[in-house]
C-alpha cells in the first residue's frame, strides 16, 4: 500500500466507524426536524467525517522517524515554501526532463499531480458547504482559505510543536490551490443544487410506511445495542486496566462472563423492555418514528409487542449472542425477516404477520390507521 493511499484507508475505514457511532442519534433527530431521513442525508453524514479525517490523515501522515538527527538536517527551505505559483516552475522543471508528452507526461508529472491532488482535496469542503449546508460563496471560499491555511500551519509547527521540528512543507502554493478548490466545490455546488440539509419538511405529518424506513428502523435497532455493548464492554476493560494497574497479564476467569453480562445481556435487556414503555415500538422504530399497532390502530397488549420483539430483532440478536452458538439459524432468521419486510403487505414482515400487528407512524391520529393485514 503506497503512503498516498494510507490515510485514504485509514479515514474511510475510521469515518465509517464514527457514522455507525452516531447514526441512531442522527436518525432520530432527523426525522424529528425534518420529518425524514433520506439518502441525501445518509450520503451527507458519511460524507462529513470521512472527509474530516481525509483532511486530518493526509495533514499528518505519514509520519517519519523525527528525531535529533532528522531535525538537524533540515533547513528552511524544507518546511517553508512561500513563493506563490512556484509549482509552475516545478511543473517545467520536471518535464523538461521527462521523455513522454501531452497528456500522459502531465498524467505522470509529480507536481501536476500534488497541485491537482490539493485542489481535489478541498472541492468536497466546497460542495458541501455551498450545497447542502447552503452558504454563500463567499464564505465558502473563506472557510476553505481557513481550513488549509490551519493545515499548513499545524505543517509548519510541526503538528503544533508535538514534534521538535518540521517534518512536512508549509507550501503557500498548497494554499492556493487548496482555495481554489473550495471555489470549485462550490461552484460545482450551485450547478446542481443538491439539496440544502435544514430544507423545509413536515416533520409533524406523518410518511408512509415503506421498506427502506422499516430497514432502517431494524439497522438502528441493531447499532443501538452492538454499540452501547461495545462502549459498555470497553469501560469494564479500562476499569479493570486501572483496578490491576495495566493490563501486562491475563485476563482472570470472570473477565469474560463480566464482559458478555455488561457488552450483552444488559443492552438487549434495556432493547426488550423499551418497547414495553408508552405506545411501544424499539429504539430503532422509535427513531424512524413508527410503532407497531392493532389494525385498528390501538396499542397492543405488552405481551404481544415482547412477542413481536421476540420474532424480529430481538430474536435475531438472541439467536446471534455474545458466543455465536446460534450465528446460523440467526442468520436464516436474518434473511428471512428481510425478505418478509418487503414482501408483507403493509411491510409488517414475519414478526407482524405472525402476532397479526400492522407498523404504523406515530405521528397520525387515533382512527387513522386501520388495516386489514392480508
Amino acid at each position: 500500500m503506497t503512503d498516498r493511499l494510507v490515510p485514504a484507508v485509514l479515514a474511510i475505514g475510521l469515518g465509517a466507524v464514527l457514522v455507525l457511532a452516531v447514526l441512531v442519534p442522527v436518525v432520530a433527530l432527523s426525522y424529528r426536524r425534518r420529518g425524514g431521513f433520506g439518502t441525501r442525508e445518509m450520503v451527507v453524514l458519511a460524507a462529513v467525517p470521512v472527509y474530516g479525517l481525509a483532511i486530518l490523515t493526509y495533514t499528518l501522515l505519514p509520519l517519519p522517524q523525527v528525531d535529533a538527527a532528522f531535525c538537524a538536517g533540515r533547513s528552511v527551505a524544507d518546511v517553508l515554501q512561500t513563493r506563490p505559483f512556484q509549482f509552475v516552475d516545478d511543473i517545467a522543471r520536471i518535464a523538461s526532463r521527462q521523455e513522454a508528452t501531452g497528456m500522459r507526461a502531465a498524467l505522470a508529472n509529480g507536481a501536476v499531480q500534488q497541485v491537482v491532488l490539493n485542489v481535489v482535496l478541498f472541492a468536497p469542503l466546497g460542495w458541501l458547504l455551498r450545497g447542502p449546508f447552503r452558504r454563500s460563496l463567499a464564505v465558502t471560499v473563506a472557510a476553505g482559505f481557513a481550513v488549509s491555511l490551519l493545515v499548513e500551519l499545524t505543517q509548519y509547527t510541526g503538528n503544533w510543536f508535538l514534534f521538535p521540528c518540521a517534518y512536512r512543507v508549509a507550501d503557500v502554493d498548497d494554499l492556493i490551490a487548496n482555495t481554489a478548490g473550495a471555489l470549485l466545490g462550490g461552484l460545482a455546488a450551485m450547478l446542481l443544487r443538491p439539496r440544502r440539509l435544514d430544507a423545509a419538511g413536515a416533520p409533524d405529518r406523518p410518511a408512509p410506511v415503506s421498506a427502506r424506513r422499516r430497514l432502517l428502523g431494524a439497522v438502528c435497532d441493531v447499532l443501538a445495542v452492538w454499540g452501547s455493548g461495545a462502549v459498555l464492554g470497553a469501560v469494564v476493560l479500562a476499569g479493570y486496566s486501572v483496578a490491576a494497574g495495566g493490563l501486562s497479564g491475563p485476563l482472570p476467569d470472570w473477565f469474560e462472563g463480566a464482559n458478555e453480562l455488561v457488552g450483552f445481556w444488559a443492552p438487549l435487556v434495556v432493547f426488550l423492555v423499551v418497547p414495553l414503555v408508552g405506545t411501544g415500538g424499539t429504539i430503532g422504530q422509535r427513531a424512524v418514528r413508527l410503532r407497531p399497532a392493532q389494525p385498528d390502530g390501538g396499542v397492543p397488549s405488552r405481551g404481544t409487542r415482547l412477542v413481536r420483539v421476540l420474532l424480529g430483532t430481538g430474536g435475531l440478536l438472541l439467536l446471534a449472542g455474545p458466543s455465536g452458538a446460534f450465528g446460523l439459524l440467526g442468520l436464516v432468521w436474518g434473511v428471512a425477516s428481510l425478505v418478509g419486510l418487503f414482501r408483507t403487505s403493509g411491510h409488517t414482515g414475519l414478526a407482524g404477520r405472525i402476532t397479526g400487528l400492522v407498523m404504523v407512524d406515530d405521528r397520525a391520529r387515533a382512527g387513522e390507521h386501520a388495516v386489514t393485514p392480508r
